[in-house]
């Protein structure tokens, strides 16, 4: 899907976030902020892989089969 937000992106904002923050709670913050993304990214391609799937298992119930004699 082409509007999808990109998750990675955000983690590796937030990580420079963290590796240049100077204040320890704010870098904690970016830290948690960094693994909420990347948790959303891995449930998002988790997401796209299983509809791969169903996709094609239903692709494959919709061609006809070939009789064997």
């Amino acid at each position: 899907m082409a509007n999808q937000p990109d998750y990675r992106a955000q983690a590796a904002k937030c990580r420079a976030d963290a590796d240049a923050s100077t204040l320890d709670n704010v870098r904690d913050r970016n830290l948690r902020a960094e693994a909420a993304w990347l948790d959303m990214a891995i449930r998002q391609e988790r997401a796209a892989t299983s509809r791969v799937a169903r996709e094609a298992v239903s692709a494959s119930h919709l061609q006809p089969q070939q009789e064997t004699t």
